[in-house]
């Protein structure tokens, strides 16, 4: 009985030895290691909560690969650009309950030869941990977490959003092409507005392409536009376009889209009017229809042109 006893204040010991301010200090130093620098390490997750791996493994590798890279707050030691490494000291632990503790990280950037530019600053952030099974985590980063939840769930509301009009596209005006193996279409959109909880307004300039494949090259079969405003409404979770007004062709083109388009009518031109701009967005949509659709396809080829690299 004696020696049980014994154990069991062992492990307590232990235990609150583990949750020292010295001992939560030196973990987060740890765990500071394994924050994203411009990726996210798989060995990562051995280091962080469940929740909070899974939404920066969604903002890395599930959405656009340009995506997360509008985000540099992701990136906390950044060291990319000016050649920089990241110089961290934890500087303080905060313990709000038992299984919750704050670290205070002051982080500069010091050159690759160890000296520092006398005009970097000293920035502070805060490193939030989780004590899970025992063990402290992870748990988020200047309470960045919360803004990534809501702009994968804004995402993910952009691409439902997306994928109506690509269906409507490719189902209602597609149709009217001469067909070839696939129909991928190019959406530049100019606009959104909601006008109500389960309806939408989209201003766009819409592109219907036709392909056949031919070994690693979509060669181009046919394709269009097709400019205007969609009306779309939600039914029983899902999007659907109920109307599209589109500009007119010939003399009335201009006229007709300075109409549709109202104050979104220079965004629009400026797209539109510009096959560099165009272009570099249908070879954008198309790498990641390849990419989603796992098709061994290096190359689109419009005919009597050269063909262009994914």
């Amino acid at each position: 009985m004696k020696k049980a006893l014994v154990i069991i204040l062992s492990a307590v010991l232990l235990s609150a030895c583990a949750d020292s301010p010295k001992q939560l200090i030196k973990r987060a130093d740890e765990l500071c290691r394994y924050i994203p620098d411009h990726e996210l390490l798989e060995k990562s997750r051995d280091f962080m909560t469940t929740d909070f791996y899974a939404v920066l493994d969604t903002m890395f590798y599930r959405l656009p690969a340009h995506e997360a890279m509008d985000h540099e707050w992701l990136y906390f030691f950044v060291t990319g650009n000016g050649g920089t490494i990241a110089d961290f000291t934890v500087t303080g632990i905060t313990k709000t309950d038992k299984t919750h503790a704050t670290a205070t990280v002051s982080v500069r950037q010091k050159w690759e030869d160890g000296s520092f530019d006398p005009d970097t600053d000293i920035e502070e952030h805060q490193l939030y941990m989780e004590k899970v099974n025992g063990v402290w985590l992870m748990s988020d980063f200047d309470a960045r977490k919360q803004d990534c939840i809501n702009y994968i769930a804004n995402n993910r509301k952009e691409q439902a959003l997306r994928d109506a009009i690509s269906d409507y596209l490719i189902k209602e005006i597609g149709s009217q092409y001469k067909q070839g193996q696939l129909c991928i279409p190019t959406l530049m959109i100019v606009s959104a507005e909601e006008i109500s909880a389960d309806q939408a307004r989209v201003w766009g300039d819409f592109w219907i392409w036709w392909y056949n494949l031919e070994g690693d090259t979509l060669m181009t079969v046919s394709g269009g536009n097709h400019s205007g405003v969609m009306t779309i409404i939600s039914r029983n979770g899902e999007l659907k376009v109920t109307s599209f007004e589109q500009t007119v062709d010939g003399a009335g083109n201009d006229a007709s889209a300075r109409n549709l388009f109202g104050s979104h009518y220079d965004i629009y031109q400026n797209m539109h009017s510009s096959q560099d701009v165009r272009e570099a967005v249908r070879r954008e949509q198309l790498g990641e229809y390849v990419k989603n659709h796992n098709l061994k396809i290096k190359y689109y080829k419009d005919y009597g042109w050269d063909a262009v690299k994914l």
